[in-house]
């Protein structure tokens, strides 16, 4: 178990089924691991919730790089 990182430089995305360009996109490690404890409690909620709807509104989680702004 890897030790929680302040600066993801990964992120997982729960992309909607129904409404493009929408999801779900929490920061994670470079093999979609997520830290609960780093999370907001609105993002552990949203995280949660989506990883519940898979199939039903969302679609499974792809890992991406985050994109930097540097």
């Amino acid at each position: 178990m890897t030790a929680p990182s302040s600066s993801c430089e990964h992120h997982l995305l729960f992309a909607s089924l129904f409404h493009p360009g929408r999801g779900v996109s929490v920061p994670c490690d470079a093999h979609g691991e997520v830290h609960l404890d780093d999370l907001s409690e609105r993002l552990k909620n949203a995280y949660l919730g989506a990883r519940a709807l898979i199939g039903r509104e969302y679609a499974l989680p792809v890992v991406e790089p985050m994109h930097s702004l540097y």
